[in-house]
């Protein structure tokens, strides 16, 4: 544990059944619990030395990437107790995944290694992932992920968390891993609060059933991380309110609205907070990193308005920097930054190197 005492999440008098489901783990030996679990793929990713087609970039840097391993990372970084469960090859890139996650303050521990399929990669282009001329070639099909099931994993050391952080994205990598998810947010004495984020990847959906899947899994889901433009895509729904009506289960719902902000439903109350301007290097690993940033404040028993704060000071940070993972500002630097009022925090703006610098010109105090 973190030293802020104990992980209250969210709320405990505006959102009791959260709050028992943290708790409940206490039940487990206390040496094994952790502030948050994450399950999910990690691959080693390429990213291009320089601009340019995938077919004329003469040579790439090695790095990492996995929506669940990021959150993990990002909030190791934070302060917090992490791990992160996965399956990577018996190969190099495998040994490159869990040293490189486990630098952060990550606990790899119980991350498997398969003796028979490979540690997934990718490649891409430089560019913004939105644009046209944005590549991204995947080796994934076979992976030691894609065997993650639940009889390959170890579902106590799974649950040993005071939040479980599950995408979408698992869900489309086999029937195992489907039938991992659906286990995972399955209604249970006992188990930890479940935070979804929908992560929806129409490249690894090929059988058209992953809006239907995708909405079931986050019915079951205690908190759900959603794009108002991804429930666009993949549900046809228009506006906040509507993704809230399309997924009224979750006692807790973020429908993340890009550059304009993000909307927080607890219930049927719903809290808008608009996102401060940020100078962007690239727009990659900001929705990882806004699920960090905003779990971690969950964890803290921060109010409604500072969690969309935090992500949004999280997410800035990934888009401050040219990869997937960035350094997030200090909790001190963050929460002076979270505190500010409303007029001073609409008149922030991030740039490169922000993090590092916490007397930044950007931080303006309100007259």
């Amino acid at each position: 544990m973190t030293a802020d005492g104990p992980r209250d999440a969210p709320d405990a008098s505006a959102a009791p059944h959260a709050a028992q489901a943290v708790d409940a783990v206490d039940a487990v030996d206390a040496a094994d619990v952790v502030d948050v679990v994450a399950l999910g793929e990690s691959m080693v990713a390429f990213q291009p030395s320089r601009p340019g087609r995938l077919a004329d970039v003469p040579s790439f840097d090695r790095g990492i990437g996995g929506a669940e391993s990021n959150v993990a990372c990002a909030l190791a970084a934070a302060g917090h107790t992490a791990r992160w469960v996965g399956r990577v090859g018996a190969d190099g890139f495998g040994d490159h995944l869990v040293e490189t996650v486990g630098s952060y303050g990550v606990d790899v521990s119980r991350v498997r290694r398969d003796p028979d399929r490979p540690t997934g990669v990718y490649f891409r282009t430089a560019g913004d992932r939105s644009g046209d001329a944005h590549e991204v070639a995947y080796y994934r099909a076979g992976s030691a992920a894609s065997a993650m099931s639940v009889d390959s994993v170890g579902l106590d050391a799974v649950r040993a968390g005071r939040v479980l952080h599950l995408t979408g994205i698992t869900a489309a990598l086999s029937a195992d891993c489907l039938h991992l998810l659906r286990e995972l947010t399955a209604a249970r004495p006992g188990r930890p609060l479940v935070s979804f984020d929908v992560n929806h990847r129409p490249r690894l959906w090929t059988d058209g059933d992953g809006p239907r899947i995708l909405r079931e899994l986050a019915r079951g889901a205690d908190l759900v991380f959603v794009g108002e433009d991804e429930a666009a895509d993949v549900w046809g729904l228009d506006g906040v309110h509507a993704v809230r009506a399309a997924i009224p289960e979750p006692e807790l719902l973020v429908v993340k609205q890009g550059a304009h902000g993000a909307t927080l439903f607890h219930g049927e109350h719903a809290l808008h907070v608009p996102a401060p301007r940020v100078d962007v290097v690239a727009a990659v690993g900001a929705g990882d990193a806004f699920a960090a940033g905003f779990l971690s404040a969950t964890l803290r028993g921060l109010p409604a308005r500072d969690r969309l704060r935090h992500g949004h000071l999280t997410a800035a940070a990934a888009l401050a920097v040219p990869g997937d993972l960035a350094v997030p500002p200090t909790r001190d630097h963050a929460d002076r930054l979270a505190a500010l009022d409303d007029t001073a925090w609409g008149r922030l703006r991030l740039g490169p190197g922000w993090t590092q610098d916490p007397a930044a010109p950007e931080e303006v105090s309100t007259p």
